[in-house]
């Protein structure tokens, strides 16, 4: 059940905000109330186990890497041609 909150932000935090939603294609709503049930998950979760929001689900499967990619080597060589 959806109840309605109103909050008291610093205007720049907001309009912020709202460019990254808009940017994401997700209301401003979702996004925060996503970023807050990260939050409050966090100390509940007393275990390693980390649950995935409805946005990451979302955006699973987006991107199709072969089998033999290498994360840490790709991570390496962006930091390298970043730092050059």
């Amino acid at each position: 059940m959806d109840s309605k909150l109103t909050l008291k932000l610093d205007t720049a935090v907001i309009e912020q905000a709202k460019a990254y939603a808009k940017k994401n294609q997700i209301s401003l709503s979702r996004l925060i109330e996503g970023y807050l049930a990260t939050l409050t998950q966090k100390k509940k979760n007393t275990s390693k186990e980390i649950e995935i929001t409805p946005f990451v689900k979302s955006l699973s499967g987006s991107i199709k890497l072969p089998e033999d990619f290498d994360e840490d080597k790709a991570k390496f060589d962006y930091l390298m041609e970043k730092y050059k």
